[in-house]
């Protein structure tokens, strides 16, 4: 029986189950790969972290957002949008799917920023990352939060590497670990984040957002989410048209950034897919007479290649999808002219 299998939202499910048995490791690397052609997500089980793991990170997040305002300034957010460590309060970060020549248009800018992204974030990196330093709350505010934080880091990394070497299994590169040895883990970024309630009569007049629709800058991103909903992936068959992606208890949802989208030559085989965050569908999500929305809190893992290395085509996905369709580009140059208008 494979181990993939459809549910409801037409998002699959790949176990992970039994990974060390070599029969099964190339039955998973199959299922992750048609997955990530036909959907671009799919929700990842048995993946190696313990619940109990799972339960401390988002109680850590919680902790962290209940913290007063002043307190969590104590680990501000670095200016500009070259940097992604510490704090940043609500409306700070404007997420949107413009870059390239658009991206230097003030008028565009201007008009982005009119409606605001409400949510707060924290995001850690590995401490042998000199370009993007940790910016971490003094010990005595939130005691053992850095400590915890690192761990957590490096145990998503580990998991990101399987899922790296199934890819690479799945998609029959020249080794299994063609996607790992380009991806230290030096350069990932681990994000915490807080929807605060907010009416849902913000959300559904578009004067407030969440968070945009927008696709991921680098290779996957690994998505921890809590129970409240909110996440919506594009259909791959009809575009504009968005699906509900439903949390799955102790499972994880991988997706697939546009470099790994650029490496396997863009839409025709893996395929990197807007996504966003809303208002969920069901009506037990709101409270109270204002309709507001209950606070969501999620923690994605987005997995980064070494910034020197050049991401272009590989020759086994040039069978597969035709000439190369983009121009070769490195890991860092791609990500600073993404993040041109993430923040001011």
């Amino acid at each position: 029986m494979s181990s993939s299998i459809s549910i409801e939202s037409g998002i699959p499910i790949v176990n992970f189950a039994g990974w060390n048995d070599e029969h099964r490791r190339r039955q998973i690397a199959q299922d992750l790969v048609i997955a990530c052609h036909d959907v671009g997500f799919v929700y990842i089980i048995n993946h190696g972290i313990p619940e109990a793991v799972m339960d401390e990170a988002f109680d850590w997040t919680k902790k962290l957002f209940d913290l007063p305002h002043d307190q969590k300034m104590l680990a501000p957010h670095a200016p500009g949008p070259d940097v992604h460590r510490g704090y940043s309060y609500p409306g700070l970060e404007k997420v949107s799917q413009v870059y390239g020549r658009d991206a230097d248009d003030e008028n565009i800018s201007k008009a982005l920023r009119e409606v605001k992204d409400c949510k707060e974030s924290y995001e850690i990196g590995s401490e042998n990352n000199a370009f993007m330093p940790n910016v971490w709350l003094p010990e005595d505010t939130l005691p053992g939060f850095g400590e915890f934080g690192l761990s957590f880091y490096w145990r998503c990394n580990a998991v990101a590497q399987t899922i790296l070497t199934a890819l690479a299994i799945g998609l029959e590169l020249d080794s299994a670990d063609a996607l790992t040895k380009v991806h230290s883990g030096n350069y990932n970024q681990l994000r915490l984040l807080h929807y605060p309630a907010i009416r849902a009569e913000e959300l559904e007049k578009q004067t407030s957002a969440r968070m945009p629709a927008h696709t991921d800058w680098g290779s996957i991103t690994l998505l921890f989410q809590d129970d409240c909903g909110g996440l919506q992936v594009e259909d791959p068959n009809e575009k504009g048209k968005f699906t509900d992606a439903t949390p799955i208890k102790n499972g994880l949802m991988m997706n697939v950034g546009d470099m790994l989208m650029r490496w396997s030559n863009a839409l025709d085989y893996l395929k990197s897919t807007l996504h966003r965050v809303t208002l969920p569908r069901l009506s037990d999500r709101f409270e109270g007479e204002e309709r507001l929305t209950r606070e969501r809190y999620s923690i994605p893992y987005f997995l980064t290649p070494d910034m020197d290395t050049v991401v272009q085509c590989m020759d086994e996905c040039k069978s597969l999808t035709g000439p190369p369709k983009y121009e070769p580009i490195k890991a860092g140059e791609y990500l600073t002219m993404r993040a041109k208008l993430q923040y001011e």
